[in-house]
């Protein structure tokens, strides 16, 4: 069977209208995100924007000395390269794969002349950046105040919303360096998980067994994300 790709599976571009979707279509890229592909560098001017599909893109805060520590993830609801219409060019934070699949590639100048000729393709994407400025102050919220458990419960929801099955191919050493900690308090959290029934962890492959009890354990940072989300973007979710 012949894997069927599609722009509009990414939910901002499901959002527009039928002709300033044709506005955009000829010029959209498919294009296969492999995981630790690179989307975006810090401090490097971007060329492009990336529409995920069925991918999650991490954006990542990097110190002088390589350590790394996830500020928000991009899925299938939103946009890589939110800099690039907002006038900055730039960003200090990277753009990672975190989870492989696809997206679709627009360069950059084509997305900021719609977005100046377009005042409901503006919208759209403004809505989006404040519902992706939440998730960033909420996750710094969250690092400081929470524990190790909750925070990876937030982390597995967030991914999870974000893709089209209930299974990540994501090892432990890479959940730690998203999370800014030592991988051993990833191990220890992720045995609590499955010792609970919640989660099975084998090889790198993590399986969502039951997501109301990881929802019972998260802190509250997740609701408040998610219903940010809700709020702003409802109207162009699928279904």
């Amino acid at each position: 069977m012949t894997l069927q790709h599609d722009p509009r599976q990414n939910h901002l571009l499901a959002a527009l209208s039928r002709d300033e979707y044709q506005c955009l279509a000829p010029h959209l890229e498919w294009a296969e995100l492999k995981l630790g592909d690179s989307l975006v560098e810090s401090g490097k001017v971007m060329h492009h924007v990336y529409f995920p599909t069925d991918s999650i893109v991490s954006l990542l805060c990097v110190m002088e000395d390589g350590d790394s520590t996830e500020i928000a993830v991009v899925g299938a609801e939103g946009i890589v390269g939110i800099s690039l219409f907002m006038g900055g060019e730039t960003t200090p934070s990277r753009a990672i794969v975190q989870s492989a699949g696809s997206a679709y590639r627009l360069r950059g100048q084509l997305l900021k002349d719609e977005f100046d000729r377009s005042s409901t393709l503006q919208h759209l994407l403004l809505r989006y950046t404040q519902a992706l400025i939440t998730q960033m102050a909420q996750t710094a919220v969250c690092n400081r105040h929470h524990s190790l458990d909750q925070q990876l419960c937030r982390w597995l929801l967030l991914s999870l919303d974000r893709l089209p099955t209930n299974e990540l191919v994501m090892t432990q050493e890479l959940i730690a360096n998203m999370l800014g900690v030592r991988r051993e308090g990833v191990t220890e959290s992720a045995g609590k998980l499955q010792r609970a029934g919640l989660i099975s962890y084998h090889r790198g492959h993590i399986r969502i067994l039951d997501r109301p009890g990881l929802e019972a354990r998260v802190c509250e940072c997740y609701a408040v994300v998610k219903k940010e989300y809700d709020r702003l973007l409802s109207y162009h979710r699928p279904g």
